[in-house]
């Protein structure tokens, strides 16, 4: 028997599904207003687990440190929105049991007779494919001891089935499962790169020619020729002669000229990355032989 408080400590454990998928981390637990006995249950689901989801705890089984519900994880993830508060009104209660009424059934929890675990369901139920609780061996094995009778009276019997006795479903076959890895890749934003140009001062040197003019006193003396020049004015008297002179200086111009284009590109660079993840599978181990159920034979 499941008491309160063992729901209590799953809480913040992983929650798996009917089909032992993962669902999302336990969070709160509510109880059921008639019996006091905890009910719903709210799951991490969406991306990154930040939607939180109730899911009923109707035949859920704490196992191996988990919380495997009844349900679906489809299911679990398309439940309606509920304001998770202290407490579950009771039109949020009718809202789930909607939801969820092709597994509790029409009448939800606490209906009929109430069960040991937490009085979730009636005892006959058979809605979700669970056997009615007067339903004993001679179901499964029809007439003890009869022969070619499918079941547990004869052990010579041919062609006899097992069937699953650790929970409700029935079935002639045990399924074992185990996890695949599946590992692809997807596009991120690594990283940006920025190209910066600004400006630095140098200094170049060129060398110019540059010429100028300098005094040279000429002499001639006085002829024929120019005996009228020399002799045009006064013959003793004071004067002054003078020339410009004229010298060349650098000049210095700037203009700015392009002379490259930079730009930016990528390049698509594949690596090997090794990716390590643990998986879980199922293991049967061999069968578990009662020799004494021989010693019953009549």
């Amino acid at each position: 028997m499941t008491t309160p408080g063992q729901w209590t400590d799953l809480i913040g454990s992983t929650a798996v599904d009917v089909d032992g998928e993962k669902v999302g981390k336990v969070g709160q637990i509510y109880l059921d207003d008639t019996t006091g006995q905890p009910a719903w249950v709210t799951v991490s689901t969406g991306l990154f687990g930040m939607r939180e989801s109730l899911a009923p705890l109707y035949n859920a089984q704490p196992r191996n440190g988990e919380l495997q519900l009844a349900v679906t994880k489809q299911l679990i993830k398309d439940a309606p929105n509920v304001d998770t508060d202290e407490h579950l009104s009771e039109s949020d209660t009718q809202t789930l049991y909607q939801h969820y009424a092709g597994y509790l059934g029409e009448g939800g929890y606490g209906t009929g007779t109430e069960s040991a675990d937490a009085g979730y369901t009636n005892t006959a139920r058979t809605d979700v494919g669970y056997a009615d609780t007067a339903r004993t061996d001679a179901d499964y094995a029809g007439t003890t001891g009869t022969a070619g009778t499918a079941g547990y009276g004869d052990a010579d019997v041919t062609g006899a089935r097992g069937r699953d006795t650790s929970g409700p479903t029935t079935d002639d076959a045990m399924t074992r499962s185990e996890e695949r890895l599946h590992v692809g890749t997807e596009n991120v934003t690594a990283g940006r790169a920025r190209l910066r140009k600004y400006v630095v001062t140098e200094n170049v040197t060129q060398t110019v020619p540059v010429s100028h003019e300098e005094v040279r006193v000429e002499r001639e003396p006085v002829t024929e020729a120019n005996a009228g020049a020399a002799m045009s004015g006064p013959d003793i008297s004071e004067e002054e002669h003078e020339v410009t002179l004229r010298a060349e200086r650098p000049v210095v111009d700037k203009e700015a000229v392009p002379v490259e284009r930079v730009r930016l590109g990528t390049e698509t660079v594949t690596e090997e990355h090794q990716v390590n993840e643990e998986v879980r599978k199922e293991q049967i181990d061999a069968p578990d032989v009662d020799t004494e159920l021989r010693g019953n034979r009549r």
